[in-house]
């Protein structure tokens, strides 16, 4: 007999029917239970895993403890034409950002910039499929945003600073050119994966409780995740971690708490800041010049044991469109809990095609008029 996969496939519809069932049995009303579920597949269709299935047992945890109100409508207050101050009242943070973003476009197109200032709110998932949804609106956009203290210190030992992704994201054709990354060498949902795949981590990744560097996942939970790029990727995490908690007045450091366990009410905060450039630019020949140069990056001679030059977020984007074919990669660990989760909750699903499978990025609830560039898609 051979070892059981880590992994197995799964068909999207039904990996979306599985997580929104589950999560409306603990009280989410439909839609929100459809946004969520959205947000957590979408992390396995881009490759993801750690913002995948994998959370959905937290996530339901957290709503039976109160710690996420699963109904939650976010509070939007315009404090001035451009800055919008949202309050998630605890609701799950797809569910939070969206309505935010929704607000967003609304303004932008008469201020020319907005920035909103998310507190209150939960997880909120992949960024990138928030910044595609501005790009496909000719918007470009920025995102940052904090997490508990997982990342030491260049030349520290114990973990001070958040992961604190930061996501840039810019209308471009075929598709926007998006960028998401952490400023810390991994996830720590990433570690947490590997622990359930039995997997090594890779060395730099991470160091143990003594500040020595690990390859061993479990010694990394018990340690720091180091920064990317040594004191580079420390200084752009702290200044996030700053930036973010300055305008959003969350909690920094060692106090974050709230997007990984299942024990505290979340006190980090995110913020988006979203341009329209046809105020000040002539966007369709930039939007031409900018998908040229970008072609012409991905068309440069590459290094030897490189096959091509790929730009940031076509990895995700390949996985995605063959997740549409062979179904969604999602650890089989994972996949079991979400199946135990369902049975013991009753909960009932029922696979349906979904008409957002095969768009570039997840549709916000709610419908809004202004289209994209022609061929963004």
């Amino acid at each position: 007999m051979g070892n059981a996969p880590t992994t197995l496939r799964v068909p999207v519809d039904h990996a979306l029917a599985l997580a929104s069932a589950v999560l409306r049995a603990v009280g989410a009303p439909a839609r929100n239970a459809a946004t969520q579920a959205r947000w957590l597949v979408e992390g396995d269709r881009r490759g993801y895993g750690s913002h995948g299935i994998q959370r959905l047992p937290v996530l339901v945890r957290r709503v039976q403890k109160g710690l996420i109100v699963p109904d939650a409508e976010p509070r939007l207050e315009w404090r001035s034409d451009a800055l919008l101050a949202v309050d998630g009242r605890q609701g799950f943070g797809p569910v939070v950002v969206l309505a935010a973003l929704e607000e967003v476009y609304r303004r932008v197109t008469s201020t020319g910039v907005v920035l909103a200032a998310v507190s209150n709110s939960n997880h909120i998932g992949v960024v990138a499929p928030y910044l595609e949804w501005l790009a496909d609106r000719s918007l470009c956009g920025l995102a940052f945003t904090t997490s508990e203290a997982l990342v030491h210190p260049y030349g520290g030992r114990r973990a001070m600073v958040g992961t604190n992704p930061v996501a840039i994201g810019v209308p471009a054709r075929p598709r926007p050119l998006v960028v998401d990354l952490a400023t810390s060498e991994v996830s720590m949902g990433r570690i947490i994966r590997h622990q359930e795949l039995g997997i090594p981590l890779e060395p730099g990744w991470a160091v143990d409780a003594a500040g020595v560097p690990t390859t061993v996942p479990v010694a990394a939970l018990g340690g720091a995740i180091s920064p990317f790029g040594g004191a580079k990727g420390f200084a752009l995490g702290l200044a996030v971690e700053v930036l973010v908690g300055s305008l959003t007045a969350s909690a920094l450091g060692r106090e974050v708490r709230g997007t990984l366990d299942a024990d505290s009410v979340c006190n980090k905060g995110d913020v988006f800041i979203c341009v329209d450039p046809a105020r000040v630019v002539d966007l369709a020949p930039t939007l031409e010049r900018v998908s040229r140069y970008l072609a012409e990056v991905g068309a440069e001679p590459t290094q030897d044991g490189s096959e091509h030059v790929r730009l940031p977020g076509e990895r995700a984007a390949a996985s995605r469109s063959e997740s549409a074919v062979a179904g969604v990669e999602v650890a089989a660990r994972a996949w079991e809990a979400a199946n135990v989760l369902a049975a013991e909750l009753g909960a009932r699903v029922e696979v349906e095609r979904h008409a957002h499978e095969d768009t570039e990025s997840p549709e916000p609830r709610g419908s809004l008029g202004r289209p994209g560039f022609q061929g963004v898609k």
